[in-house]
């Protein structure tokens, strides 16, 4: 069968074919659909900062979209439009708006913001007003202005630092502090060896106290058998035989009671003493004359 294309032809239909999936192939690697069905929003930005086509747009974290050009405006370059097509199944809310992302890689998306009310719902081809989430770098520059008020305060806080150490007190309460470490150190090793001793001393404490408890036990029985009633009564008979003997002293009975309460007798008493006094003096003095023996027979004195 004779091939009715020529080299030239065959080689100009194997490159145009090339270009159409390099082109194709090239959207798709972009995230563009090949034959969008996608519906076409605008969105308005006084600063696109890097959005361009083929950046996704995000809704609460999943992807609902492309951007699909980027349109600059040169004659009155006041705003710079997006056209981001969206999911058709996408139901965008009046008020909604466009916020331009980015992660710690440097990757830039769209976040949609999405109004209030969703039965008032925008129309494909509508505008939204876009902008730039600040992120944690523009949250850092809206600080600048407040760090750099705040800076007189801290040199004057560090000045008011560096005099505070530089004062020969700290150093000598840092080394107090030492002494004071090093002192407990010492009292918790005290310490432990009081514990050691008390716990080798503590069975024999142990075994005392259980001995005295024995005793008190052993005490308290003695004391429950003795025969109070008896002891109490045998109390009250010698303490009225003291009353009796005590009523008998001081009345005029008996002799003690005599001498107790009659004058008369003591001093009778006395003074006989005093004369058998006299008499055993006498007696010791002059013996010869109350005994005389003789040998020879009794003389006449």
């Amino acid at each position: 069968m004779k091939n009715i294309f020529s080299k030239e032809v065959q080689i100009a239909l194997v490159a145009l074919v090339g270009i159409v999936v390099l082109f194709f192939g090239l959207k798709f690697l972009k995230g563009l659909t090949l034959f969008s069905t996608d519906d076409s929003y605008y969105v308005e930005f006084d600063d696109i900062s890097g959005v361009s086509a083929s950046c996704p747009v995000y809704a609460n974290g999943y992807r609902v979209g492309v951007v699909e050009d980027v349109i600059f405006n040169y004659d009155s370059q006041e705003k710079i439009v997006a056209v981001v097509g969206l999911n058709k199944q996408l139901r965008l809310p009046k008020a909604s708006t466009a916020e331009i992302a980015s992660d710690l890689l440097g990757n830039v998306k769209l976040e949609l913001r999405f109004g209030p009310d969703l039965n008032d719902l925008m129309e494909p081809g509508d505008t939204l007003y876009g902008k730039k989430q600040s992120g944690a770098l523009g949250k850092a520059a809206d600080m600048l202005p407040q760090i750099e008020n705040m800076l007189p305060k801290i040199d004057s806080i560090l000045a008011n630092v560096n005099m505070l150490l530089s004062n020969p007190a700290i150093s000598s309460s840092l080394h107090n502090v030492d002494l004071i470490t090093a002192h407990l150190a010492t009292t918790t090793s005290e310490l432990n060896r009081l514990t050691a001793s008390l716990n080798q001393q503590m069975p024999g404490t142990l075994t005392k106290v259980d001995g005295l408890l024995d005793n008190t036990t052993t005490l308290t029985k003695n004391l429950s058998d003795l025969d109070i009633a008896m002891t109490m009564a045998k109390v009250n008979n010698t303490l009225q035989n003291v009353e009796q003997m005590t009523a008998k002293l001081n009345s005029n009975e008996g002799t003690l009671g005599l001498l107790m309460r009659d004058q008369e007798l003591y001093r009778n008493m006395a003074s006989t003493m005093g004369h058998v006094d006299s008499l055993m003096i006498d007696l010791k003095q002059h013996p010869k004359r109350y005994v005389h023996f003789s040998i020879f027979g009794k003389k006449d004195r």
